[in-house]
Protein backbone atom coordinates (compact mmCIF):
# COMPACT_ATOMS: atom_id res chain seq x y z
CA UNK A 1 0.00 0.00 0.00
CA UNK A 2 1.57 3.14 -0.83
CA UNK A 3 1.11 6.26 0.77
CA UNK A 4 0.61 8.87 -2.46
CA UNK A 5 -2.62 7.77 -3.01
CA UNK A 6 -4.11 8.21 0.42
CA UNK A 7 -1.83 11.44 0.32
CA UNK A 8 -3.59 12.73 -2.68
CA UNK A 9 -6.99 11.53 -1.51
CA UNK A 10 -6.82 14.10 1.81
CA UNK A 11 -4.97 16.92 0.02
CA UNK A 12 -6.38 16.62 -3.75
CA UNK A 13 -5.25 19.97 -5.02
CA UNK A 14 -1.88 21.22 -3.25
CA UNK A 15 -1.50 23.89 -6.15
CA UNK A 16 -4.91 24.98 -5.81
CA UNK A 17 -4.67 24.81 -1.90
CA UNK A 18 -1.79 26.95 -1.96
CA UNK A 19 -3.33 29.55 -4.54
CA UNK A 20 -6.25 30.14 -2.20
CA UNK A 21 -4.69 30.66 0.79
CA UNK A 22 -2.26 33.66 -1.28
CA UNK A 23 -5.88 34.51 -3.11
CA UNK A 24 -7.66 35.03 0.54
CA UNK A 25 -4.52 36.87 2.29
CA UNK A 26 -4.98 39.33 -0.36
CA UNK A 27 -8.51 39.40 -0.55
CA UNK A 28 -8.28 40.08 3.88
CA UNK A 29 -4.81 42.29 3.32
CA UNK A 30 -3.90 40.50 6.29
CA UNK A 31 -0.67 37.80 6.58
CA UNK A 32 -1.79 37.63 10.74
CA UNK A 33 -1.44 34.10 11.83
CA UNK A 34 -5.27 33.92 12.38
CA UNK A 35 -6.25 34.85 8.93
CA UNK A 36 -3.19 32.57 7.57
CA UNK A 37 -4.67 29.29 9.37
CA UNK A 38 -8.30 30.11 8.25
CA UNK A 39 -6.94 30.73 4.52
CA UNK A 40 -4.98 27.08 5.02
CA UNK A 41 -8.25 25.56 5.97
CA UNK A 42 -10.29 27.05 3.42
CA UNK A 43 -7.30 26.34 1.04
CA UNK A 44 -7.84 22.58 2.25
CA UNK A 45 -11.28 22.39 2.62
CA UNK A 46 -12.46 23.69 -0.28
CA UNK A 47 -10.51 21.35 -3.06
CA UNK A 48 -10.82 18.50 -0.36
CA UNK A 49 -15.02 18.96 -0.43
CA UNK A 50 -15.46 19.96 -3.74
CA UNK A 51 -13.17 16.96 -5.23
CA UNK A 52 -15.65 14.85 -6.94
CA UNK A 53 -17.12 17.98 -9.23
CA UNK A 54 -13.65 18.23 -10.36
CA UNK A 55 -13.42 16.71 -13.90
CA UNK A 56 -9.90 16.30 -14.42
CA UNK A 57 -6.76 17.31 -12.90
CA UNK A 58 -5.22 21.00 -14.48
CA UNK A 59 -1.58 20.61 -15.58
CA UNK A 60 0.29 23.42 -15.22
CA UNK A 61 2.52 23.65 -18.69
CA UNK A 62 4.09 26.96 -17.46
CA UNK A 63 4.11 27.45 -13.83
CA UNK A 64 6.06 30.51 -13.91
CA UNK A 65 3.17 32.34 -16.07
CA UNK A 66 0.53 31.43 -13.39
CA UNK A 67 2.33 34.08 -11.49
CA UNK A 68 2.56 36.94 -13.87
CA UNK A 69 -0.92 35.94 -14.82
CA UNK A 70 -2.03 36.52 -11.37
CA UNK A 71 -0.31 40.04 -11.24
CA UNK A 72 -1.87 40.85 -14.47
CA UNK A 73 -5.48 40.28 -13.04
CA UNK A 74 -4.99 41.84 -9.65
CA UNK A 75 -3.29 45.25 -11.82
CA UNK A 76 -6.45 45.15 -14.25
CA UNK A 77 -9.03 44.35 -11.38
CA UNK A 78 -7.47 48.13 -9.95
CA UNK A 79 -7.73 49.93 -13.01
CA UNK A 80 -11.01 48.72 -13.87
CA UNK A 81 -12.37 49.35 -10.55
CA UNK A 82 -10.97 53.31 -11.15
CA UNK A 83 -12.57 53.27 -14.91
CA UNK A 84 -16.05 52.07 -13.48
CA UNK A 85 -15.56 54.70 -10.65
CA UNK A 86 -14.61 57.21 -13.01
CA UNK A 87 -17.45 56.15 -15.67
CA UNK A 88 -20.54 55.99 -13.12
CA UNK A 89 -19.26 59.25 -11.47
CA UNK A 90 -19.21 61.23 -14.49
CA UNK A 91 -22.33 60.81 -15.78
CA UNK A 92 -24.22 57.02 -15.89
CA UNK A 93 -26.23 58.15 -18.76
CA UNK A 94 -23.57 58.01 -21.01
CA UNK A 95 -22.47 54.04 -20.08
CA UNK A 96 -23.31 51.95 -23.25
CA UNK A 97 -23.90 48.31 -21.58
CA UNK A 98 -23.57 45.72 -24.11
CA UNK A 99 -23.33 41.82 -24.55
CA UNK A 100 -20.82 40.54 -26.67
CA UNK A 101 -20.19 37.10 -28.09
CA UNK A 102 -16.24 36.35 -27.46
CA UNK A 103 -14.85 33.86 -29.33
CA UNK A 104 -13.07 31.16 -27.71
CA UNK A 105 -10.24 29.34 -29.08
CA UNK A 106 -9.89 27.43 -25.49
CA UNK A 107 -10.72 23.82 -25.19
CA UNK A 108 -10.03 22.95 -21.65
CA UNK A 109 -12.55 22.87 -19.45
CA UNK A 110 -10.85 24.67 -16.37
CA UNK A 111 -8.92 26.86 -18.81
CA UNK A 112 -12.82 27.97 -19.91
CA UNK A 113 -13.30 28.50 -16.60
CA UNK A 114 -10.06 30.19 -15.24
CA UNK A 115 -11.27 32.72 -18.34
CA UNK A 116 -14.78 33.40 -17.41
CA UNK A 117 -13.88 33.99 -13.69
CA UNK A 118 -11.13 36.46 -14.63
CA UNK A 119 -13.48 38.25 -16.70
CA UNK A 120 -16.32 38.18 -13.95
CA UNK A 121 -13.63 39.19 -11.48
CA UNK A 122 -12.83 42.08 -13.79
CA UNK A 123 -15.28 45.71 -12.63
CA UNK A 124 -16.98 46.62 -15.19
CA UNK A 125 -17.60 42.92 -17.11
CA UNK A 126 -19.02 39.96 -16.12
CA UNK A 127 -18.86 36.08 -18.24
CA UNK A 128 -23.30 35.90 -18.58
CA UNK A 129 -23.03 32.28 -20.00
CA UNK A 130 -21.17 29.48 -22.62
CA UNK A 131 -22.61 28.45 -26.25
CA UNK A 132 -23.72 24.85 -25.75
CA UNK A 133 -21.11 24.36 -28.36
CA UNK A 134 -18.39 26.01 -25.80
CA UNK A 135 -17.14 28.22 -28.81
CA UNK A 136 -18.64 31.53 -27.57
CA UNK A 137 -18.35 33.01 -23.96
CA UNK A 138 -21.35 35.59 -23.56
CA UNK A 139 -19.70 38.52 -21.73
CA UNK A 140 -21.71 41.75 -20.35
CA UNK A 141 -19.63 45.31 -20.64
CA UNK A 142 -20.62 48.08 -18.52
CA UNK A 143 -19.38 50.29 -21.31
CA UNK A 144 -18.53 49.05 -24.84
CA UNK A 145 -16.53 51.72 -27.19
CA UNK A 146 -14.90 48.62 -29.62
CA UNK A 147 -16.23 45.45 -29.52
CA UNK A 148 -13.05 44.67 -31.43
CA UNK A 149 -10.78 46.19 -29.40
CA UNK A 150 -12.61 44.13 -25.76
CA UNK A 151 -12.22 40.79 -27.96
CA UNK A 152 -8.08 41.59 -28.94
CA UNK A 153 -8.07 42.89 -25.17
CA UNK A 154 -9.31 39.76 -23.55
CA UNK A 155 -7.62 37.34 -25.97
CA UNK A 156 -4.18 39.21 -25.36
CA UNK A 157 -4.38 39.79 -21.81
CA UNK A 158 -6.49 36.72 -20.42
CA UNK A 159 -6.59 33.88 -23.17
CA UNK A 160 -3.16 33.25 -24.54
CA UNK A 161 -1.57 32.98 -21.40
CA UNK A 162 -4.18 30.95 -19.49
CA UNK A 163 -3.10 28.59 -22.90
CA UNK A 164 -0.09 28.95 -22.45
CA UNK A 165 -0.26 27.74 -19.03
CA UNK A 166 -2.79 25.00 -18.96
CA UNK A 167 -3.04 23.81 -22.31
Amino acid sequence: MTLMPQLTHWWPRPHFSLFLLVLWLLLVNSISPGQVLIGAVLGWLIPFSTQQFWPERPHLHNPGRLLLYMLRLLVDILRSNLSVARLILRDPDTLAPAFVRYPLSLTNEFAITMLASSISLTPGTVSAGLSPDRAYLLVHVLHLDDEDELIEQIRERYETPLREILE
